[in-house]
């Protein structure tokens, strides 16, 4: 699969969302990407529903920092999220419980 961080957020992840695993999860997860595909993207959690947007999320529970190519690569199978936090290459900011977890609610394409 190859997508753009932009399509990944706009278009992919309210797919590859999985809302019976979602189960009573209230999170507003924020994106802070870089490199050659920067731009800010969040979603919000709750109710078993994912909404996607553009831009910095208000009060965010967990913050993601990537270079874009990474966070895609992340997201559609190419690189192991675990590989990519201990290698430097994915930073992590606030819940790690909801971190740990995030994984678990996107099916892999």
């Amino acid at each position: 699969m190859s997508v753009t961080a932009e399509q990944l957020f706009m278009e992919e992840l309210p797919k590859l969302f999985q809302p019976d695993r979602a189960g009573s999860t209230k999170a507003s997860v924020q994106f802070d990407l870089s490199g050659d595909q920067p731009g800010q993207y969040h979603v919000n959690i709750a109710d078993g529903k994912l909404d996607s947007q553009k831009g910095p999320a208000t009060s965010p529970d967990l913050t993601l920092a990537a270079a874009g190519d990474d966070l895609v690569k992340i997201f559609t199978g190419g690189l192991d999220p675990t590989a990519a936090f201990m290698s430097g290459k994915l930073k992590i900011k606030g819940n790690m419980a909801l971190a740990l977890r995030l994984q678990s609610l996107f099916s892999r394409p």
